[in-house]
């Protein structure tokens, strides 16, 4: 039995998936309280170490998402105040959350990555910086929030890159596209989950396909090869413990099978994968054997400090 009881849940935040974090944060807690825990909802403002001060949680479950959640900031100031809490450290949250980092890490690993390139997002909005096909996307952002794919064909980067609305990252990576299938692999602990493939009806799995009610479908277990299935297991474990991971982490591939090729290759990590009724970690993890209360349950009690 853990020796949490009363657990401060971190949800909302001012990042762009505040949204799905105040929905994920939202499930995780009910499911909290059916397991007997006292829980406290805590949105973030302007003195989040005075609220969780106030509050006197045994343990924080951080349901944050994206920049300022997810990249070592909150939970840098977790480690200060001494409160255990869930899901990945300082370091691999950071790391995980750049997606240049990652890739250095990746390629350290012998984990398979396509060439990319880190400029200003005026930059990347004035020409075309690689051979079309290409994506471009925000260096620091999660849910594909502020992603655009560049055709062949089409005669410049979207005018909207450079444009006064802007509010995403400044930084934009631009890398090769991929062809191919969606993956995704689950890491609970050390143990990959399962794979799942993802399909939409939209131009990619972007946020609207990740979040909206069909905007996807799930496939799972994906069907591919059983090689495939064993290799993508096998690099999300390698990757969650890579990056240093803790907790729950969701790594994303692209899986190239035209041509007669069997090619994976690693997009990113996340360090809190979404929790929401249509997210992917719960999925797996009741395939896996784990409801979603009893997955909750266990991120709470792997929460500590020092991660």
């Amino acid at each position: 039995m853990t020796a949490y009881k009363r657990v401060a849940m971190l949800l909302g935040g001012r990042s762009a998936e505040r949204e799905v974090s105040l929905s994920s944060g939202a499930g995780c807690a009910k499911a909290l309280r059916d397991e007997s825990f006292d829980v406290v909802e805590i949105d973030p403002g302007e003195n989040l170490a005075a609220q969780l001060i106030e509050a006197k949680p045994d343990a924080v479950f951080n349901a944050l998402h994206g920049r300022w959640g997810e990249d070592g900031c909150v939970q840098g100031l977790l480690e200060l105040l001494r409160i255990p809490y869930t899901h990945s450290g300082v370091l691999a949250s950071a790391l995980a959350m750049h997606k240049q980092r990652s890739k250095d890490v990746y390629r350290a690993a012998g984990i398979p990555v396509v060439n990319s390139i880190v400029v200003d997002r005026h930059e990347a909005a004035a020409r075309h910086l690689m051979e079309p096909p290409y994506v471009v996307k925000p260096v620091n952002e999660g849910s594909s929030v502020g992603v655009f794919i560049i055709r062949k064909g089409d005669n410049r980067p979207p005018a909207a890159l450079g444009s006064e609305e802007w509010n995403l990252s400044s930084e934009m990576m631009v890398e090769e596209f991929v062809p191919g299938r969606e993956l995704t692999v689950a890491v609970m602990g050390n143990r990959a989950l399962g794979v799942t493939e993802i399909t939409t009806n939209l131009e990619f799995y972007d946020y609207e396909a990740k979040y909206a009610t069909g905007g996807s479908i799930h496939t799972l277990p994906a069907k591919i090869p059983v090689s495939v299935t064993g290799e993508a297991s096998r690099l999300a474990e390698r990757a969650h413990a890579a990056l240093g991971c803790r907790g729950v982490s969701r790594t994303d591939f692209r899986y190239d099978d035209s041509g007669g090729k069997h090619r994976l290759i690693a997009l990113e990590t996340n360090t809190q994968p979404g929790m929401t009724t249509t997210s992917l970690v719960p999925e797996q993890a009741a395939h896996a054997g784990f409801s979603y209360r009893a997955l909750c349950r266990w991120i709470v009690e792997d929460a500590s400090c020092d991660r």
